[in-house]
């Protein structure tokens, strides 16, 4: 494609790939809108940046399908007064989607590339905070936040991720059960979260979140 028409791509997505898998909330559907997602990606891969599928981004990284960030997002409730943190930023795709959300959002990477993409990318959004460090560390910081969006999937959450949210908040985020990638969302409640099972999705596996492998006799 010479001269790709990136805005009817984008209004394709969110018509054929999240409006017809329970993306309807006008502000989200709005926020998708208003991102142009092609400039999150590397210069020869631009043309794919709306396709519903991983896009190599660096290192063995990869942005997350439209569809897991759009679906994780809409599950959080995301208002205007919330404080989120997206943890597995990349290059800061889903952070300039919730700016448009939230009044605040810490994009949490631990790649080091990736990180200061992301700072530039997302530079003008005075509501949006790069940090970058250990993914399962999350970012005591600015904790407790409302909001914990994991953008990608993990073997298991860490507890940091519950220390770290608001009593009542709410946690997004993709779990890899026997080789599955399901969409899952959380309520804290005291010590603990309690998880709901959304739907199977494709999503990126973010690194440092697998599970200490069982001994075999």
């Amino acid at each position: 494609m010479s001269n790709p028409d990136f805005q009817a791509m984008r209004r394709a997505m969110v018509e054929s790939q999240l409006r017809t898998n329970a993306v309807n909330d006008p502000r989200v559907t709005a926020a998708f809108e208003a991102v142009a997602r092609e400039a999150y990606v590397p210069a020869e891969r631009r043309t794919t940046a709306y396709i519903d599928r991983a896009v190599p981004l660096s290192a063995g990284r990869a942005m997350n399908p439209p569809l897991a960030t759009a679906r994780l997002i809409v599950e959080a409730g995301i208002d205007a007064a919330d404080k989120v943190l997206i943890v597995g930023a990349a290059s800061g795709y889903a952070a300039a989607v919730v700016a448009q959300l939230a009044a605040s959002v810490v994009a949490l990477e631990s790649d080091a590339e990736l990180v200061g993409n992301a700072k530039g990318l997302l530079k003008g959004l005075s509501n949006v905070t790069v940090a970058s460090g250990d993914l399962t560390k999350g970012w005591t910081k600015g904790a407790p936040y409302d909001v914990i969006l994991v953008d990608g999937a993990v073997e298991e959450l860490p507890d940091a991720f519950t220390r770290q949210l608001a009593e009542g908040g709410r946690l997004a985020a993709a779990i890899v059960e026997n080789g599955v990638t399901r969409l899952v969302i959380g309520y804290k409640a005291g010590d603990g979260i309690g998880l709901d099972r959304i739907m199977d999705a494709e999503a990126v596996v973010l690194p440092g979140f697998a599970k200490p492998k069982a001994f075999a006799f």
